[in-house]
C-alpha cells in the first residue's frame, strides 16, 4: 500500500539554526501519528513543511505519490487536499458555527444539498447540535475547537495536520477531548498527523509515535514499544523517567549492573534507534565507565525490606497527590529519586526502593549541571 504521506530526507534550516536535519517518515492511509517533543525540538517546523507553509532546504516532500515540497518546488497549501486545526482553532469570528464549517465546501463550489447534509453529519458526530447560529465568540473552548475539527472535516482531506490542539483547553476538557477525537478519527478513517509537546496526548491519539529532538528523531514506533524501550536518554526522560541517579556500570554475565553507592541494581542498556548525528543515539557502554540510572516513579516499589534489585532510601518527603503519595527519598551520597506509594511514609523511615531491569535504562553519565 503507497502512503499517504513521504518525507525523504529534509532539512530545514534558518540561518545558522538547522531546525530540522533529515527527516524520513512516512503516513499510512487511516494511520495517526504524533510527534512528540521539547519546544525547539523541530516537530512545528516540520508541521509548516508537510503544510507548504515552509520550503525544506533539501529532501522532498510527497503526498500520494505526487511531489509537494522540495528546494525547487513548492506546492501551495491550498492545492494539496490537507487542512489544519490550528493552536487558537483561527475560526472566522465573524461567520456563525454553520458557516465556518460550511466555509471550505462553498469555496469548492459543493452543492448546497451536500453542503447542508454534510454540516448536519458533522454536528451531530462532534455533538455543536443547537449552536449553529452562535458566533465563535459565544462559544467555549471545547465547543471552539470541536468546530475547527468539523471544519478541517466537511472537506474530507486526505491528511489532516493538528497543531497543538489541544494546549489552549483546561486539563479536565483536555483528557475528555484527546479520547473523542481519537474515536472520532477512527471511526471515520482520517489520517492525521499530530503535533504536541504533552505525552499523554500522544499515547492517547497515537498509532505510532515519533519522538524528536534537535530537529532529527530519536525514536519511532508504536507507543507501547516507545515507552518500554526508550532509545534514548531524551525518549526516556520524555515519556516519564524522571528519576536519574549516577554510578557506575559494572558487567557481570551477560548482565548490566549498576553500582550506585553501595548497592548494585540491574539495568537495561537501551538498543540504538534514533536518526541524526551520533550525540542523540545510544553508544556501547564499557564496564567501569559512569552512568546514569533513569527510570519512572511509578515503577519503583517500596519495600521494608531488601529484595533483589533494591536501593536503600531514606525517607525525606511525602506529598499527597488524592489517590497516591509522592514520596521523596535520599539514597547514599545525597543522591535523591521519587516513587509513589498508597500510604504517607514518615520523614526518616528507612526502606528500599525495588526495580524491573527492564525498566531501569542506563546511558552514558551526563553531567546536567
Amino acid at each position: 500500500m503507497n502512503p499517504i504521506l513521504e518525507v525523504r530526507g529534509v532539512h530545514k534550516s534558518f540561518g545558522n539554526y538547522a531546525a530540522l536535519r533529515g527527516i524520513d517518515l512516512s503516513v499510512q492511509k487511516g494511520e495517526i501519528i504524533s510527534v512528540l517533543g521539547p519546544s525547539g525540538c523541530g516537530k512545528s517546523t516540520l508541521l509548516q513543511v508537510i503544510a507548504g507553509l515552509t520550503q525544506p532546504d533539501a529532501g522532498e516532500v510527497q503526498l500520494r505519490g505526487a511531489q509537494v515540497a522540495s528546494p525547487t518546488r513548492l506546492v501551495p497549501p491550498e492545492k494539496r487536499n490537507i487542512n489544519m486545526v490550528f493552536q487558537d482553532y483561527a475560526l472566522w469570528p465573524h461567520m456563525t458555527v454553520y458557516e465556518n464549517i460550511a466555509y471550505g465546501l462553498q469555496r469548492k463550489k459543493a452543492k448546497a444539498d451536500y453542503i447542508k447534509a454534510k454540516i448536519a453529519e458533522l454536528v451531530s458526530l462532534l455533538r455543536l447540535e443547537g449552536l449553529e447560529q452562535r458566533l465563535p465568540p459565544q462559544l467555549s473552548g471545547g465547543q471552539q475547537q470541536r468546530v475547527a475539527i468539523a471544519r478541517a472535516l466537511a472537506t474530507e482531506p486526505d491528511l489532516l495536520l493538528l497543531d497543538e490542539p489541544l494546549s489552549n483547553l483546561d486539563m479536565r476538557l483536555r483528557i475528555r477531548m484527546r479520547t473523542e477525537m481519537a474515536y472520532l478519527f477512527r471511526r471515520l478513517g482520517t489520517t492525521v498527523f499530530h503535533v504536541t509537546h504533552d505525552p499523554d496526548e500522544a499515547f492517547a491519539m497515537a498509532d505510532r509515535l515519533v519522538i524528536m529532538r534537535a530537529g532529527a528523531i530519536d525514536q519511532m514506533g508504536a507507543p507501547q514499544d516507545c515507552y518500554e524501550q526508550p532509545a534514548t536518554r531524551s525518549a526516556a526522560s520524555l515519556l516519564g523517567a524522571g528519576n536519574q541517579l549516577t554510578g557506575t556500570l559494572r558487567k557481570a554475565a551477560g548482565r548490566d549492573i549498576a553500582l550506585i553507592g553501595e548497592a548494585l541494581v540491574e539495568g537495561t542498556i537501551p538498543a540504538a534507534k534514533g536518526s541524526g548525528d551520533s550525540a542523540h543515539v545510544q553508544s556501547a557502554l564499557a564496564d567501569g565507565e559512569q552512568i546514569d540510572l533513569l527510570f519512572r516513579p511509578e515503577e519503583a516499589e517500596w519495600a521494608q525490606q531488601p529484595e533483589a534489585n533494591s536501593l536503600p532510601v531514606r525517607v525525606v518527603h511525602s506529598t499527597y497527590e488524592g489517590n497516591r503519595w509522592r514520596i521523596l527519598g535520599e539514597i547514599g551520597g545525597g543522591q535523591t529519586l521519587a516513587f509513589f506509594h498508597a500510604e504517607r511514609l514518615e520523614n526518616t523511615e528507612r526502606g528500599y526502593v525495588c526495580l524491573k531491569p527492564s525498566a531501569a535504562y542506563l546511558f552514558p553519565h551526563l553531567d546536567e549541571r
